[in-house]
């Protein structure tokens, strides 16, 4: 049989997560994993317990791993002006924008964009897929995800497509197309710039993918267009003058930066994350799959979703039936 991918599943978690994330190990194990034994990397800002990494490694079936996240990467750099975050918190508490008060959260939406890659642990490792606290996988998975991207030259995949809170994100465009500006050799002339702006790239339409299910090659976060990217947004400040999210940062530079042929919708990977659900539209595939969902639960197709837009600037065809769950 052929060699197995250097591929890992990545959680960024704390200890306190334990039984919420041993729900999802044991649906990833289950649905996925328990044919294929692929590594996992657990990551924390803190030292995991020595509960924490016999529960996690009981459920998994292969090997376990655990890193501690340096300072330097879980904390402000020395240009962010503090008094100026911590206004930025107030105002965003008074407008009860979620997460908005939340220094935490902050480093987390940080660290996701711009250093879990880069972690000591992921270097053995060429292909991620992250997963999180709560999330389930509702149906079958009887392939290998990491060689079907592989196979097929894609390097993002995603199951959920959402519009941003823009609260959360008004400047990010405007940074984004001041390195466009600066870097116009990065972007392909095949790139998916009509998912993320509905005007030519003037505005952002705050389309992107939910990035707490993620499969990804390590090597397009790593490279110079994304490192220069996401140095250029730090600088900025965003991360903490704003509350800009790992997935709109993602989204924006896979949009960008891939053609946009390497970007897939895993259309058979029944998901849920609170409050979204990923569930096959088309029967076929939930029986063939054992998919465990309510179709009528599926975001896929309602009006909200940034999917319809990705099927329709790519030039797919929607699943038969689409049209009841819309």
């Amino acid at each position: 049989s052929d060699p197995k991918v250097k591929a890992t599943f990545v959680t960024l978690c704390r200890n306190s997560d334990l039984n919420s994330l041993a729900e999802s190990i044991r649906s990833v194990e289950d649905r996925f994993n328990h044919k294929f034994h692929y590594d996992w990397v657990f990551l924390n800002d803190d030292e995991f317990t020595n509960e924490f990494k016999r529960i996690t490694t009981n459920l998994i079936s292969g090997k376990t791993k655990y890193g501690k996240i340096s300072r330097e990467h879980w904390g402000y750099p020395k240009w962010i002006d503090q008094e100026q975050a911590a206004r930025t918190r107030e105002i965003m508490r008074s407008q009860n924008v979620i997460y908005g008060d939340s220094i935490s959260y902050r480093h987390m939406c940080r660290y996701e964009s711009g250093f879990f890659y880069r972690h000591e642990l992921m270097m053995d490792y060429e292909w991620y897929w992250r997963v999180e606290p709560d999330v389930k996988l509702y149906c079958d998975i009887n392939y290998d995800l990491f060689k079907f991207m592989i196979d097929n030259k894609k390097k993002y995949g995603f199951t959920i497509a959402l519009p941003e809170y823009i609260k959360t994100i008004p400047s990010l465009w405007k940074v984004t197309k001041e390195f466009i500006k600066l870097h116009p050799e990065y972007l392909p002339e095949n790139n998916m710039l009509d998912f993320i702006s509905d005007d030519d790239g003037e505005t952002y339409n705050t389309c992107h993918f939910w990035s707490n299910f993620e499969v990804g090659s390590l090597s397009f976060w790593r490279d110079e267009a994304y490192s220069k990217y996401f140095d250029h947004l730090d600088k900025a400040g965003g991360f903490f003058y704003e509350r800009w999210g790992d997935a709109p940062v993602h989204s924006i530079a896979a949009a960008l930066f891939l053609q946009r042929d390497e970007i897939h919708f895993f259309q058979d990977v029944g998901y849920y994350h609170v409050p979204f659900h990923n569930c096959p539209v088309d029967e076929e595939v939930r029986i063939k799959n054992n998919c465990l969902c309510n179709p009528d639960d599926d975001s896929t197709w309602r009006p909200y979703s940034c999917a319809r837009k990705f099927f329709d600037v790519n030039n797919m065809k929607r699943p038969y039936g689409w049209e009841n769950y819309s």
